[in-house]
């Protein structure tokens, strides 16, 4: 009923997710949303679920994850709303701890102006937090957010919680073509990213079907232009297109490797090289998959760079 998985999560390994919001109640109207259009917009905190029922639904998965011999590194918050508007959060996560397994939320943020949700999410082991603009108008054009909410309140949130926050704190931005895809904004969440400091920023595009049927993906030259901003302000950044590869397991395949490679980050010409060159692998191996629509060549600040073809159908991860 709230409790479902576990599935595989780039960001989280063997994630067992759980739903503690009814759909759709959001503070948000993303245009990319894949789980539909807001049908409540609320930022009202308010209690949705008893508490112990939640804890027995994810208790008895646990318990049939470990009979069936299936890993479960994090319990994870991933609802069909925003995370922050359950006031039961705190108590969940308080009776979740007793099963001894990492928890993790992923949020878009919005409440996190807010001490009592702050000191919520601070009881987590990792949180996720979305940041797709730092301008007012493009964040109000690509998440459609509830008419109270302040921009600059959420961001000094943000940056407040992270300066008391002991466990890992990742972001995620996601990119729509002729939204927020501008080198402007690239520059914007990058110094904002600086401020911040995550372990990891995450770079998604909006693969699946969203309900707004004018979205579109943005170019793989913007992908990459979006990562190099990134990376020039903090150390960690990764691009999630959907691929559920070997993430850089070697395979003793060239062509698995490189695909499980590039679909986290782009590989200068050079690095490309210098790995063809250690596996006794010819140049022709990056020609073939380009070739078949695989891989793509792209150009940043006179470089090239190659990426993964992002794909369009796979199995929907944390």
């Amino acid at each position: 009923m709230f409790a479902f998985g576990p599935v595989p999560s780039r960001r989280l390994g063997r994630s067992l997710g759980i739903n503690n919001i009814p759909p759709k109640v959001c503070s948000y109207a993303c245009i990319y949303c894949q789980v539909g259009q807001t049908t409540e917009m609320k930022i009202e905190r308010m209690s949705f679920y008893n508490p112990r029922e939640i804890f027995d639904n994810v208790k008895n998965k646990v318990n049939e994850a470990g009979i069936a011999g299936e890993k479960i590194d994090y319990l994870t918050f991933v609802p069909n709303g925003e995370t922050s508007l359950d006031e039961n959060l705190g108590a969940e996560i308080g009776m979740l701890q007793d099963l001894n397994i990492k928890i993790a939320i992923i949020s878009n943020a919005s409440l996190i102006w807010r001490d009592d949700v702050r000191s919520e999410f601070s009881k987590a082991d990792c949180v996720s937090l979305k940041i797709d603009s730092t301008d007012e108008e493009t964040w109000k054009q690509i998440n459609r957010p509830h008419g109270n909410l302040n921009l600059e309140m959420i961001l000094d949130g943000i940056l407040e919680f992270a300066a008391d926050y002991n466990g890992r704190l990742i972001t995620e931005s996601m990119l729509v073509k002729g939204v927020n895809d501008s080198s402007d904004n690239a520059e914007g969440v990058a110094e904002f990213l600086k401020k911040l400091n995550p372990a990891c920023s995450y770079i998604s595009i909006p693969i699946r079907p969203a309900w707004e049927k004018s979205v579109q993906l943005p170019t793989e030259d913007i992908i990459n232009m979006f990562y190099q901003t990134f990376k020039s302000r903090i150390e960690n950044v990764e691009y999630l297109i959907g691929y559920e590869g070997n993430e850089f397991a070697s395979t003793g395949i060239v062509e698995d490797d490189i695909l499980s490679i590039t679909s986290v980050h782009p590989m200068r010409e050079d690095a490309v090289a210098e790995f063809l060159s250690a596996a006794g692998a010819e140049w022709h191996v990056i020609s073939s998959l380009i070739e078949q629509d695989k891989l793509i060549e792209t150009t940043y600040n006179n470089q090239k760079f190659y990426l993964r073809k992002a794909q369009t159908k796979f199995i929907s991860e944390n």
